[in-house]
């Protein structure tokens, strides 16, 4: 679906329309044919799929009126951002499926109960990585004193690029998971990466934290890239 803002004619539009597909980078505006993925049935889109399939249905036949209220509170105060960068409100289920698809991803159990705090989490500007091609192993650092790290089971999902050239700037997926690093660690922590490290490359990986399952606020992604070392 295209996301589409008019005025003196079309002045934005984000999203696949028939054959096409537009897009916006740093540059500006632009059209590209649409392409599809060589292989639609990944192993980690059929997780996603099946976390879809199975959350909708848990919120349609055993969420109670009040649990699926109390997600609709919090999706009526908390704005997003669409394709456009306009701000936008999720639907109480639209917010829910967003913030326990990752759980599932991620191997933590679903949360029913809306979060009370009607606030996304805030972001970590100290979230940075290193990467050793002799270790195969990347670094992750992150403020621990961030409200999150506190909550009992609350996790840092990790997600990895594909390695780029020294020179690319600009990286805006596919990602790979690459795991999740509990909350009540202390940084920094080693995680195997999702692609072989090359001495040289560069790297991306972004996270989100998701706040446990008293507090299953799912913050904006947060994204770090470092040059891959010895």
């Amino acid at each position: 679906m295209a996301n589409v803002k008019y005025g003196g004619g079309v002045v934005a539009m984000a999203g696949s329309v028939a054959g096409t597909t537009h897009a916006r980078n740093r540059f500006g505006y632009y059209v590209r044919a649409r392409t599809k993925p060589v292989n639609p049935n990944t192993s980690l889109q059929i997780v996603v799929r099946l976390a879809i399939a199975n959350l909708t249905q848990y919120w349609h036949d055993t969420m109670t009126p009040a649990q699926r209220i109390a997600w609709a509170t919090y999706a009526g105060a908390v704005s997003m951002k669409n394709k456009l960068g306009e701000t936008i409100y999720l639907t109480g289920f639209n917010m829910f499926i967003r913030s326990n698809v990752v759980r599932v991803q991620l191997g933590q159990n679903k949360t029913p109960a809306g979060p009370t705090v009607l606030a996304l989490p805030e972001g970590d500007p100290t979230f940075s990585i290193t990467a050793s091609a002799g270790t195969q192993l990347i670094s992750v650092t992150w403020d621990p004193l961030l409200p999150w790290c506190s909550i009992p089971a609350s996790v840092l999902g990790l997600w990895m690029g594909q390695p780029q050239l020294a020179t690319r700037n600009f990286f805006n997926g596919p990602w790979k998971n690459m795991g999740s690093i509990p909350g009540n660690q202390v940084p920094p922590q080693d995680r195997a990466p999702s692609y072989t490290l090359v001495l040289g490359q560069r790297i991306w990986v972004y996270s989100r934290t998701s706040s446990g399952p008293l507090d299953s606020r799912l913050s904006e992604p947060m994204v770090a890239s470092c040059t891959v070392l010895a």
